[in-house]
């Protein structure tokens, strides 16, 4: 029910605010896989909120933990105070993480963790004696939040310029070939010599000043761009032979996207720090995390004097006792339901055989695909001078789904409640709105 006068005063992120204020999309309510407008329309939500609501919506059990936390412990300071509730959440947590990350560092969001990331990689290098392990190794088209340090090693020109001076980073070359690799299903046979774009970095840098690379194990923002077989594992060798930390930022692959509950365990590659957020709430409350190498955690604390502050990093929010409480029940759903492995299942195939039904469309020149996670990509020139993507959205929104646009492709992320019924709906939406379009 509206009770604003106006739109005017909500500066709204990542958005065409004038064209959204003058064409609003108004969005009431949510229940399951849908989502429910000022209008009354059902919209099919394929992208789970923006990649995180993966439980599916409106999930009772993480609404009541919630009422029940915020009467009982709404909030305390971390700093220096504890709660159950963070520690119970920390545990259970590390029971999903390869490997020996057992230790978790608590963010707010996506963007906050990766700082927090970045920033134990500088703090473990100095630690052990080398600062000059500052520099940082981002990859194109790469997204890793908003805050400085993510748009430093972030590889969206769109995300970056204007900014001024960012972070000492260079970048690894993205792994998109639509020459090679096109119509792919599941990981691509090609271009695993892009991992060893990261030797040459190397020897330009030289790895006594290189603290860390951080990659997303597939590529959300930049267009569901996933790694060549093996590539992952390639960095990982590298990495390990040169001394450098590898992270992975799993803010969207994290929690059952690809069919495990990492990516990491996914493609058995076991990184020195993982970044998550997203799907660790199903959406619900903001929250973010860093899990980190027991060899990383013990050397910062062991390099401090005793009593002292060992890291000077940390938010307000850090372990937030309401948003440790809808982690709880969103890991009580997963587990119960089985939501994390489900995307390797029967489901998955089907996602994957539906999806790439859409090749016999003209304008589609390449379909992509993983566990629940997928995008189409059509032709440069399709819909004129500019990029489809955001066309294709709104248009597809008219036909009833929620799909999210990345310059000429389109993008989805799916609850991972989907049934074969909603992927059909999905297709169907995208073989109309091509044809209004085209």
């Amino acid at each position: 029910m509206k009770k604003y006068k106006s739109l005017d005063a909500f500066w709204m992120p990542f958005t065409s605010n004038r064209s959204f204020k003058a064409k609003p999309r108004i969005i009431e309510k949510t229940e399951g896989v849908y989502c429910y407008t000022d209008e009354g329309r059902q919209i099919l939500d394929a992208t789970a909120g923006l990649w995180c609501v993966n439980a599916g919506h409106s999930r009772t059990e993480i609404a009541e933990a919630i009422g029940r936390q915020a009467l009982e412990l709404d909030y305390t300071s971390p700093f220096s105070f504890g709660h159950d509730i963070g520690f119970e959440f920390a545990e259970r947590l590390i029971q999903h993480t390869p490997g020996n990350l057992n230790k978790v560092f608590f963010a707010n969001s996506g963007s906050e963790a990766v700082e927090s990331a970045l920033k134990i990689a500088l703090a473990y290098q100095v630690a052990r004696g080398k600062a000059g392990k500052y520099k940082l190794i981002g990859r194109e088209l790469a997204y890793h939040g908003v805050n400085f340090g993510g748009i430093s090693v972030g590889g969206l020109t769109a995300n970056r310029k204007g900014f001024g001076p960012l972070l000492p980073v260079d970048h690894l070359p993205h792994t998109l070939d639509l020459t090679r690799n096109a119509f792919s299903k599941g990981l691509p046979a090609h271009e695993l010599e892009k991992a060893d774009a990261l030797e040459e970095l190397i020897r330009l840098h030289d790895a006594s000043s290189i603290a860390a690379v951080i990659v997303e194990p597939i590529s959300g923002a930049g267009g569901v761009i996933l790694p060549p077989a093996g590539y992952l594992k390639r960095l990982r060798e590298l990495c390990t032979q040169h001394d450098i930390l590898l992270i992975f930022d799993e803010v969207i692959t994290g929690w059952g996207r690809l069919g495990s509950a990492f990516a990491a365990t996914e493609f058995d590659v076991v990184p020195d720090m993982i970044v998550s957020a997203k799907g660790i709430t199903n959406g619900i409350v903001p929250l973010g995390a860093v899990f980190v190498d027991d060899a990383i955690h013990d050397r910062i604390m062991e390099s401090a004097p005793a009593g002292a502050v060992e890291f000077y990093h940390g938010y307000t929010y850090s372990g937030n006792p309401v948003a440790c409480a809808a982690g709880l029940a969103t890991l009580d759903i997963y587990e119960r339901e089985g939501l994390l492995t489900r995307a390797s299942g029967e489901i998955g195939q089907y996602w994957q055989q539906s999806l790439h039904s859409l090749r016999d469309i003209e304008q589609v020149v390449d379909v992509r695909n993983y566990g629940l996670i997928g995008a189409v990509q059509f032709a440069e020139g399709a819909f004129g001078d500019k990029p489809v993507g955001a066309a294709f959205q709104g248009a597809c929104y008219d036909n009833g789904v929620m799909i999210r646009a990345v310059g000429n492709s389109i993008a989805f992320s799916p609850p991972l409640t989907i049934e074969k019924q909603h992927i059909d709906q999905l297709v169907e939406a995208i073989r109309k709105t091509a044809a209004e379009l085209f």
